[in-house]
Parts: C-alpha cells; sequence; structure tokens
C-alpha cells in the first residue's frame, strides 16, 4: 500500500518577497502566511484557487542555505513540498527504494525531512507532516489550506 501523500506546495527562492509578490498577485493568489523560521529566512505561502499554494522563500540570514542558493542558481524553483500522514512510513519506503532522505528535522508546528535534488527527477522534495500546533495562533482559512478542511497526519 502507498504511503498518504499529496503536492502541499512549490517552494520559490528569491532575493526579496515584495519584489516577487506581484507576479503572484497578478496570478490571483492571496496571502495567507508571513513567518520565518530561526531567524534564518522568510516563506510566506498563497493560496491560489480552491487549495494550490505556492510559497515565496527569502534569505534573512547572510550565510544560509538560501543565500548559496541564489547566488549559485539566482531565483526559481527551490523544491516541491509533499504533505505526508506519517513521515516515517514515507522514509522507510523510500529507503526499500534505495532512495535517501537527508535533513530530518523536528519543529512544534510540523516534521520534514528531504530527498536530495541528487535523485533521477533532479528535485528536490521536502516531506511534511504537520502537527496540530500548526494552526495555533494563525489566523486563515484552513478550508484554503487543507485538502478537505484536515490534515493528512489528522486522517489516521
Amino acid at each position: 500500500m502507498a504511503p498518504n501523500i499529496r503536492v502541499d506546495h512549490i517552494g520559490i527562492a528569491v532575493e526579496s518577497v515584495e519584489s516577487a509578490e506581484p507576479v503572484l498577485t497578478a496570478l490571483g493568489c492571496e496571502k495567507i502566511i508571513d513567518d520565518t523560521v530561526e531567524d534564518r529566512f522568510r516563506w510566506v505561502y498563497y493560496v491560489l484557487g480552491d487549495v494550490s499554494r505556492i510559497e515565496l522563500i527569502e534569505p534573512i540570514a547572510e550565510d544560509s542555505f538560501l543565500t548559496e542558493y541564489l547566488e549559485r542558481h539566482g531565483s526559481g524553483l527551490h523544491h516541491v513540498t509533499l504533505e505526508v500522514a506519517d513521515i516515517d512510513e514515507v522514509i522507510e519506503s523510500l529507503g526499500s527504494a534505495g532512495i535517501e532522505t537527508i535533513d530530518r528535522r523536528s519543529y512544534d508546528e510540523w516534521t520534514e525531512a528531504f530527498v536530495s535534488p541528487r535523485n533521477e527527477t533532479g528535485v528536490l522534495f521536502q516531506l511534511m507532516e504537520y502537527t496540530d500546533a500548526f494552526t495555533d495562533g494563525r489566523d486563515f482559512d484552513e478550508e484554503s489550506f487543507f485538502m478537505n478542511e484536515v490534515r493528512l497526519s489528522a486522517e489516521e
């Protein structure tokens, strides 16, 4: 049986959210979250249509993975995030297929791990399992954020 997974969002690396935002606004995107992670980078979620999301990520720290990425590649597609119901199950499934995950981290609001872009697709995949704390203190329409208004990890 395949793990319970769906595309959560695509992440686009940018030098400046303010400079890139007009493109998303012109496409009809609505900003729903603007936050930072450990003073390393800013992430801003936009909803498009029913539940499609795009994330802009902007470096805050002068020497981070994101500043290095932008220096090497410039602005553009950075990652595809897949929401998973059980991150351990997905990591095990990938391992069984000979695909290594890297940089597993747990935060109060989610647990994540990455599939290196050195895989045959050339894409950096972020695996993300949301926790109940993700919605705490955030003012957004869960219907626009979670498909069928439910986190995958809450469906179990």
